[in-house]
């Protein structure tokens, strides 16, 4: 499967390859067109090229959940929430906290 938009958004990739938008829009994309191993490969990109894009972790959270990687999930938002404080982002914040919460609580995710 393809799209027109998925199209455009390789072309900006490929002139701007560290652009966080752009790796976060295919993530998106890439999820979307139900491509979820490729979506995590940008995600993860992403995380790794700007880790304080809060954005990045409500969404890779999620989708760690649609993977069935419920302890990954927690791990994710619990680092956002890292960012989110770090960066002064209350909304984000309060976004990621509730995520996690809907995962459970600590002693669920106890090594």
């Amino acid at each position: 499967m393809s799209s027109a938009r998925l199209s455009q958004l390789l072309s900006f990739y490929q002139d701007a390859p560290n652009d966080p938008f752009i790796l976060f829009a295919l993530a998106k994309e890439y999820e979307g067109l139900g491509q979820l191993d490729t979506a995590l490969q940008h995600y993860l990109e992403l995380k790794e090229k700007q880790a304080d894009y809060v954005g990045l972790y409500y969404h890779l959270g999620k989708l760690y959940e649609v993977l069935l990687q419920q302890k990954t999930a927690w791990d994710t938002y619990t680092e956002g929430m890292k960012v989110a404080r770090s960066i002064g982002d209350q909304h984000a914040l309060s976004e990621l906290a509730g995520a996690r919460l809907n995962l459970g609580d600590e002693e669920d995710f106890e090594a």
